[in-house]
């Protein structure tokens, strides 16, 4: 996110104008827009123009609106997030408080105004203008006859392509075709390989796959590079990395953040603590379980009795249309932190953020064992 200008206190009000320069920088700003917002951005509104045999013609005109957010949705394949509310300034074609939804895409400014920058909204502010927050990986997952590209940014898991081929059966009168058809997937999965993977960008790249599928690639990518010199490719040989992996299905991306030589990959981005904090998590609820707890409610009292020393909770708890629900949230971050613990903020987009999603996207590692927690209900 390319940050313009910001004009703003610290839990009081201002302004930020922002670029969007990729989809997570979007995805950043649904986390920061809240009901009761300010957005100015230039759109396109339908108008209707007397003409002159006495009808009316539809007209597009490009202007600026203010709008007070009502609504934000976040359309991850197309990457636009759409903002409705009701218009603030007076202009020819749009009256002050009638309704107008607001597209946000890549590289169009905008200006965000609060009444409150918390420290909540700060932090993501922050995160979206800092580069080194990226994890920057990309994952080839793949079995026989299918392979899925991702993208994974420092918020969002991003599918860029999905390779489909029927493989003839190995064993009878079909294997004649095996061969030919193991290859042209391959050659297929080249192709999408080279159109989505920037080395630019991307810090490794990971080829998993339960078998043997991801070195026969590895071999064919290899050889398609020498011999048609693609340079990306044999330059950055060292970044590609191979993990075996259960499935070629998109569940399977916990087992490649998991991988250790994934990790010391990506092992100072936001992605990989947030990976390590869940795994510590888990180990500890298998081990100590009365050091681990999950839920708002055991998570609230482990901390009034200062026993909380990481929390893992996820964006989408912040985004609750309830003030006084997200200010909980907000202040409890804050308060962990100021005792000395820790605290990791996960995206519900990310692969780590939809697993601490499933356990009601709440959780803690404690400093000492609670064992009547179990006596509290959830």
């Amino acid at each position: 996110m390319k940050i313009i200008n910001k004009d703003l206190d610290s839990n009081g009000p201002g302004s930020v104008k922002m670029v969007p320069e990729e989809a997570d920088d979007l995805w950043l700003a649904y986390n920061l827009i809240s009901k009761g917002d300010k957005v100015l951005s230039g759109t396109v509104r339908k108008v209707l123009r007397e003409a002159a045999s006495g009808g009316r013609d539809a007209e597009r005109v490009k202007l600026k609106l203010e709008i007070k957010v009502e609504a934000v949705e976040y359309d991850k394949e197309g990457s636009v997030l759409r903002i409705r509310g009701k218009n603030m300034v007076e202009n020819e074609h749009v009256q002050i408080g009638a309704f107008h939804t607001l597209e946000l895409e890549l590289h169009r400014p905008f200006v965000l105004r609060k009444a409150v920058w918390d420290t909540m909204a700060l932090d993501v502010l922050h995160q979206a203008s800092d580069p080194s927050a990226s994890a920057d990986l990309a994952v080839v997952m793949m079995q026989e006859g299918l392979a899925q590209i991702f993208l994974i940014g420092k918020s969002v898991t991003v599918a860029r392509s999905r390779i489909e081929t029927s493989i003839p059966r190995k064993h009878g009168p079909a294997i004649a075709g095996y061969d030919k058809a193991l290859n042209k997937f391959f050659e297929n999965v080249a192709q999408a390989f080279l159109k989505h993977i920037d080395f630019q960008v991307v810090r490794c790249v990971v080829i998993a796959s339960p078998g043997f599928t991801r070195d026969q690639f590895h071999r064919h990518l290899m050889l398609e590079a020498e011999r048609k010199a693609f340079r990306a490719i044999i330059e950055n040989k060292s970044r590609i990395i191979l993990v075996h992996t259960t499935s070629g299905y998109k569940h399977s991306l916990r087992e490649v953040l998991d991988a250790p030589n994934v990790m010391n990959m990506i092992k100072d981005t936001k992605a990989a603590q947030e990976v390590r904090a869940l795994k510590d998590f888990y180990n500890m609820l298998s081990n100590d379980a009365y050091r681990a707890c999950y839920g708002p409610k055991h998570v609230e009292v482990a901390h009034e009795r200062m026993a909380v020393q990481t929390l893992l909770i996820t964006d989408e708890l912040f985004r609750n249309s309830d003030v006084a629900t997200r200010r909980k949230y907000v202040d409890l971050v804050d308060s962990v932190k100021d005792s000395g613990g820790t605290a990791h903020i996960f995206s519900v987009m990310h692969a780590s953020g939809e697993q601490l999603a499933q356990i009601t996207g709440i959780a803690a590692i404690l400093r000492f064992p609670l064992p009547d927690l179990d006596d509290i209900e959830m």
